[in-house]
């Protein structure tokens, strides 16, 4: 199938619709539209054709506004009240500074079709300063911003914020392929952070299975794309085909979520009992023998303790445990730690509370272990910082969750 035999029967040429659902309403909420070529009851996807560089810029342009003009006449005929999601390339935008797109979108406004039914799906490798001056005369119009291929090709999200976005779309289909890969679990919360801030929702798509479907509602997905939900077809879904499967897998992601939170303040609690005892009995030791006594008894949890005041100036040397053996670290008497996320919110947190706070997991900047820390008041102004180690959570159920 090449792209002469393409652009010799465009009337084979017909848009799919691949489902999109909302965590929400448990429903489908818009589809994305895709295009196919027919070669008798084949349909094969027009992804190459749309990314082959040596085929004519105009030839590929002709192809979307086929396919765009299919999907709008069936869209339009059955009086969806939901989301049409549009990929288009950004060169074709900038043709003529958008205006053939627009006026074709606008063509069925007396058919019902309105701009804010209307997502438009951009690369997130398209950016340029006149395609931003295009998005942005869209977005006052109502048509949704949507940002594709985030992280996948070579691009900057960052510069599509001006733009506001307002969908992040997130493939996990490196999830499916390493489910134990945390630097991508990462990247995946730095941008569920940023989605946050701009005030955009996030799409998570190429949802294959149910671990990826579980890992999208518990990182913030709010729209969800993928085999696992629905394939592409010929014709527009029923919106409430699947609402009682998503109803019941998300009353299962609840019931684990909960018990896994169970697990984690649980340990609060077990912590925070002998920590009681402890500094009952120890009040009186200097602070360097209060940390070898809490050593020895979290001795199978821990490996770092040490006590800051409530401005984060380090009182104490680090108590590290390596190698099996705990010394002390002298040289991080005076380090202040202010400069760290969350500290200053979670000291003023522990004395409004009088409790201790346990955070969620990250990667220990020195050991590069996946690790959490539990900090708790032990004084006047003084707090007490307990890292628990990897293999401590990995042998406890729903610690690294």
């Amino acid at each position: 199938m090449d792209a002469l035999e393409i652009m010799s029967n465009l009337d084979r040429i017909v848009p799919y619709y691949q489902p999109i659902f909302s965590a929400d309403e448990h429903k489908i909420v818009g589809y994305e539209v895709l295009g196919r070529y027919m070669e008798g009851e084949t349909a094969n996807s027009l992804g190459n054709f749309f990314h082959d560089e040596d085929i004519p810029e105009e030839y590929r342009r002709e192809v979307e506004d086929i396919i765009l003009t299919k999907a709008l006449d069936a869209f339009s005929a059955e009086k969806h009240d939901s989301l049409l999601f549009i990929n288009r390339q950004a060169s074709g935008l900038l043709e003529d500074y958008g205006e053939s797109f627009l006026a074709t979108i606008e063509s069925y406004a007396d058919k019902g079709v309105m701009f804010n039914q209307i997502v438009l799906e951009i690369s997130e490798a398209d950016y340029s300063p006149a395609l931003d001056n295009v998005l942005r005369y869209y977005k006052t119009l109502g048509i949704q911003l949507a940002v594709d291929h985030i992280g996948e090709v070579d691009g900057d999200i960052r510069h599509f914020a001006g733009s506001s976005p307002d969908i992040l779309k997130v493939s996990l289909r490196a999830l499916r392929k390493d489910a134990g890969d945390q630097t991508y679990k990462n990247i995946i919360y730095s941008l569920s952070m940023f989605a946050r801030k701009i005030g955009a929702s996030l799409l998570f798509e190429t949802v294959e299975v149910e671990y990826q479907l579980q890992y999208a509602w518990k990182n913030g997905g709010r729209y969800y794309q993928g085999f696992y939900l629905a394939k592409p077809s010929a014709d527009f879904a029923e919106p409430n085909q699947l609402k009682d499967m998503l109803r019941r897998k998300c009353g299962q992601f609840i019931l684990y979520e909960k018990k896994a939170l169970g697990s984690v303040y649980n340990l609060v609690d077990i912590i925070e009992t002998d920590l009681d005892v402890i500094l009952a009995r120890a009040k009186l030791l200097p602070k360097e023998k209060l940390l070898e006594e809490i050593g020895r008894h979290f001795n199978h949890m821990c490996f770092r303790l040490y006590i800051c005041d409530e401005n984060g100036f380090e009182l104490t040397p680090n108590y590290f445990k390596k190698d099996g053996e705990w010394i002390f670290q002298p040289e991080y008497v005076n380090k202040n730690w202010s400069w760290r996320p969350y500290f200053l919110e979670n000291i003023l947190r522990m004395r409004k509370n009088g409790g201790g706070l346990i955070s969620d997991l990250y990667s220990d900047i020195e050991t590069g272990e996946t690790i959490r820390t539990f900090s708790y008041p032990v004084g006047d102004n003084e707090y007490l910082f307990f890292d628990i180690s990897y293999d401590f959570l990995y042998d406890q159920e729903g610690l690294l969750y």
